[in-house]
């Protein structure tokens, strides 16, 4: 058995003296572990460092057999993401998020929004927007996804202010007045119109929606809890909007 495939370093596990346990990302075949012999070496060590981007050989007697990983790095990133606590914060969580997903269950899509966000974690804006919309394309690809095209209520795309808890499906203004303050707010950033950049407020908001349901589908029924990486990742990008902003933690993603 072999095949060969873009990825992207999650993480690495020792095995023995010298080799590990590499797990990548790939584009084509989902989340993959393998064995990388002599991946402790002085020259694979900064290749194997979680978020570099390589090209992967693996081979195996049988599919089900973990196999050999052969890897050819192709963009070392790691290096840059070390600069900043929302790419140190955002790397870690962006492996946790991938790490619900089925082992070699490919998701192209999610593939390729990573090697986007990787490459913008040391702006702090773009990095919380794209790492939002990113928890929204795993809650979707779960079975949990959201609905804010439009109003549960009365059909209406536009002025969309809330989502439902119960359903996850977005609410006007107007529909959801009665009941504001039993709703989740609805950033404009995510709203259809998308006319609308991340400040600190509609980015804290979008954290608390993603991180509530994450938490009620996801880490509850599974009896685990949200990656501390998220907590730190959610801090540093708030930090780095508005500095007054000291503290959005809790597994829901509600702030103090």
């Amino acid at each position: 058995m072999q095949w060969q495939d873009h990825a992207i370093i999650l993480g690495v596990k020792r095995h023995g003296e010298t080799s590990v346990i590499a797990e990548v990302m790939t584009r084509d075949r989902g989340r993959h572990l393998g064995l990388v012999r002599s991946g402790r070496s002085r020259a694979m060590q900064p290749v194997l460092q979680p978020g570099n981007a390589v090209e992967v050989i693996w081979r195996a007697r049988l599919d089900e057999h973990l196999g050999e990983f052969r890897v050819e790095p192709v963009t070392l990133r790691a290096a840059r993401l070390m600069e900043t606590a929302t790419a140190v914060y955002g790397v870690q969580a962006m492996g946790a998020l991938l790490r619900l997903l089925p082992e070699r269950d490919p998701h192209p899509h999610l593939y390729d929004a990573l090697e986007v966000i990787l490459d913008h974690l040391h702006n702090p804006a773009d990095a919380g927007e794209l790492f939002v919309r990113f928890e929204l394309a795993v809650l979707n690809d779960l079975g949990f996804g959201l609905d804010l095209a439009e109003c549960a209520a009365t059909g209406a795309r536009s002025d969309l202010a809330y989502v439902s808890p119960k359903s996850g499906r977005a609410v006007s203004r107007s529909a959801g007045a009665p009941w504001a303050d039993k709703m989740l707010i609805l950033p404009p950033f995510l709203g259809v119109e998308g006319n609308h950049a991340a400040d600190a407020d509609s980015l804290a908001a979008a954290f608390r929606l993603t991180g509530f349901f994450l938490h009620r589908h996801v880490y509850e029924p599974r009896g685990m809890e949200a990656a501390a990486a998220r907590d730190g990742f959610v801090q540093a990008a708030l930090k780095a909007l508005n500095p007054a902003l000291r503290t959005l933690s809790g597994s829901s993603g509600v702030s103090a």
